[in-house]
């Protein structure tokens, strides 16, 4: 199995368009330890030829066209994108999807839930329906894929998309069919792919247990990182994201699960480990942390 990273980063980038922050600066230099990133996503293949996308980045134009093998290869027009695969409906995950309209066929896959966002906003009606095929994936039934892979998506704790929000209170952590993580398989070895998680739950920790890969929702070092900046008033708690540190953080919750390699996606542009020489990045790396960025291979 392979896997590239087509984006790296939490909704916004890095640099974020708007931000006049230290590191967005550093990255507009293209300073060399301020790397700039896409919005998270990955391509995964069983053969090299034929590649699912989880999740469609507002940026997937742009990852395309920096990715060689997602690249047209017959014809006047192709794609080795085989389909796509959703593990939520934020503006981040579904947007890149209005890129894939000039009727090449693929599969679009996601839960009930998600499809019928979709389904609910007409401007979705571009991904031509004889040509796009839309299919449900129930939770925790594995379904095959073509290319020798195996694709299974399972609930994780998380939140409505914001603009489904209803503007008064908080809205809850629910595990349901809204945000889920992705399982692929070749039969040998499996990757796991959670970009988004509110909490970490014992099952979700048994079933990481002992992972060969997991990339993993990076999106903020503190909890409380935006407020402290001035960025906005929200904790990542109520964004529905872990905080990488902290006794309640992603690096605790995954010190005793014996995950083979662990890579850090998903990470907002006030997030210090998105930088090579901060403090952060060097206590992540200790702890056995990657930090995912666009173009990184990996092979299984």
């Amino acid at each position: 199995m392979q896997a590239v990273v087509l984006g790296a980063a939490a909704g916004g980038g890095f640099p974020q368009w708007n931000s006049n922050a230290a590191p967005c600066r550093r990255a507009r230099a293209h300073d060399p330890s301020a790397q700039s990133r896409t919005q998270a996503s990955l391509a995964v293949s069983g053969d090299g030829e034929r590649w699912f996308l989880l999740n469609a980045a507002p940026d997937l134009r742009q990852q395309i066209e920096q990715t060689l093998c997602l690249h047209p290869r017959e014809g006047l027009r192709s794609s080795p994108i085989a389909g796509v695969v959703l593990t939520g409906g934020d503006v981040d995950v579904i947007a890149g999807l209005l890129t894939l309209r000039e009727r090449h066929p693929f599969t679009l896959l996601a839960t009930d839930r998600i499809h019928g966002v979709l389904d609910a906003n007409p401007i979705f009606e571009v991904l031509a329906r004889d040509i796009v095929s839309r299919q449900v994936v129930p939770l925790g039934q594995p379904v095959a894929l073509d290319t020798g892979l195996t694709l299974e998506l399972f609930a994780v704790p998380g939140k409505v998309p914001l603009y489904l929000e209803d503007g008064s209170d908080a809205p809850p952590i629910e595990i349901g069919e809204t945000t889920v993580a992705a399982a692929v398989s070749d039969g040998r070895r499996s990757l796991f792919f959670i970009p988004g998680c509110a909490t970490m739950t014992p099952a979700l920790a048994e079933r990481l247990r002992g992972a060969d890969l997991v990339f993993f929702d990076g999106t903020l070092w503190q909890d409380d990182e935006m407020v402290r900046a001035g960025l906005g008033p929200k904790t990542g708690h109520r964004m529905g994201h872990m905080s990488v540190s902290g006794p309640e953080g992603v690096m605790a919750a995954f010190r005793d699960l014996d995950v083979r390699r662990k890579i850090f996606i998903h990470m907002n542009n006030s997030n210090p480990i998105l930088l090579d020489d901060s403090p952060e990045r060097a206590e992540a790396a200790a702890a056995g942390w990657e930090v995912a960025h666009d173009g990184m291979e990996i092979a299984l």
